[in-house]
């Protein structure tokens, strides 16, 4: 059975969508059918992955304001396993044509459960802030996943979005779980990663947190820029092997 996660956090440069392009690149590439859903006007995801925003002509605004299916907006990666329902800044004018839809929280969950079983992971980057976008997402996944950065103010926000997931999950989404955080941009030089570690630790039960630590690794910071995930641009680094090791949880957790 397939499963969707979203990824999310509402304070933003947190590592979610670096998050999001390199946990699916390291599922796919452990053999798991992947779709990246880019629900972040942003587009990071999508770029992050080598496409053109300019140039896209179904994306998740055609999807969610009813001009396309799910399946016309799935575009192919060059990389096996791995497809993406790409994104461009048309998507920020979604949520004031949404207005009028009876409903409109619900609609990406309807469009994605046509396509779902044809991939083992769903993985929705979500926009750094609570909207309808945020709130379609969390209403059509399983489970979140919240990556946090490892420097002062970790906490900040967080129970903000533990507060988000439990009102979904209450009103539009019964089965919506939180699966757990993600501590990002660890730097083991420094006294305050491995203090905002354990003060996350001491706030948050241990099965919420995942084992893997992202370390701050400049191979990952430099791979978006070339359209790469991690593992096509340097399969090598730590930070590849690092979400290797999140994909192996993610699966195991599954």
């Amino acid at each position: 059975m397939s499963k969707i996660i979203g990824v999310s956090n509402q304070k933003g440069g947190v590592g979610k969508t670096t998050t999001v392009i390199n946990l699916a690149a390291c599922l796919a590439e452990a053999g798991k059918k992947v779709l990246i859903v880019d629900i972040d006007p942003q587009g990071n995801a999508t770029t992050g992955l080598g496409l053109d925003k300019n140039k896209l002509e179904m994306t998740t605004y055609t999807l969610l304001i009813g001009d396309a299916q799910a399946k016309d907006c799935v575009a192919k990666t060059e990389y096996e396993n791995l497809d993406i329902i790409p994104t461009n800044v048309d998507l920020s004018g979604a949520e004031i044509e949404l207005i009028d839809v009876e409903k409109p929280q619900y609609i990406l969950k309807k469009k994605l459960e046509k396509i779902r079983d044809s991939y083992d992971y769903v993985v929705i980057d979500c926009p750094p802030s609570l909207s309808m976008l945020t709130v379609n997402a969390m209403t059509a996944a399983d489970s979140i996943i919240v990556p946090i950065q490892c420097e002062f103010l970790a906490l900040e926000g967080l129970k903000q979005i533990l507060d988000n997931i439990n009102r979904v999950k209450k009103r539009m989404n019964p089965y919506l779980e939180f699966d757990g955080i993600v501590f990002t941009m660890y730097d083991g030089r420094t006294n305050l990663s491995p203090m905002v570690v354990e003060d996350v630790k001491a706030n948050v039960p241990a099965n919420k947190i995942y084992s893997t630590i992202i370390p701050r690794n400049v191979r990952l910071s430099e791979a978006p820029s070339f359209g790469q995930p991690i593992t096509a641009y340097d399969g090598r680094c730590a930070g590849a092997e690092a979400y290797r090791n999140l994909a192996r949880e993610v699966i195991a957790r599954s």
